[in-house]
């Protein structure tokens, strides 16, 4: 079930977030998680759209729309390749137009996700917190090229 992020999630949301990034972006310092999992609490989940996905009244997956932007989506280990991430995806193109992504170019996982869901290459840059290479990806269901904004 997705529903919409409550405060009661935070930990929940924290969790899911920290298990998922020690497998897919384990070249991430430790310094740089500590410092996200605080921004999480503090800065993102406050600015965020955020809808979580239920099982059993746990949580088990989460995605965090600022604008066009996802934020954030990710699920548990346990629940990877269960069909929760594109549950959530389809949630969140359901509610905009067209979504626009950062994916570490490190991250094989995000990348073929991001990738078989329908995203596409728009540029690479630096992440100024770590130094490493990231990739700007943009999703329009009804368009084949870049929409005019990036917002």
């Amino acid at each position: 079930m997705i529903r919409k992020y409550r405060e009661t999630d935070c930990e929940a949301i924290i969790e899911t977030w920290f298990a998922a990034s020690l497998v897919a972006t384990p070249f991430l310092s430790n310094e740089f998680l500590t410092e996200e999992r605080d921004n999480i609490r503090s800065i993102w989940l406050l600015k965020a759209e955020t809808w979580v996905f239920e099982i059993d009244n746990n949580v088990t997956g989460f995605i965090s729309l600022i604008g066009n932007e996802v934020g954030a989506i990710f699920v548990h280990p346990d629940y990877q390749g269960g069909g929760i991430g594109r549950a959530l995806m389809d949630h969140a193109a359901s509610l905009r137009d067209h979504l626009y992504l950062d994916v570490f170019e490190e991250n094989a996982v995000g990348r073929r996700f991001y990738r078989q869901y329908g995203f596409q290459f728009e540029r690479k840059h630096v992440h100024e917190q770590t130094g490493h290479t990231q990739i700007r990806m943009y999703y329009s269901p009804n368009e084949s090229t870049v929409p005019a904004t990036n917002g």
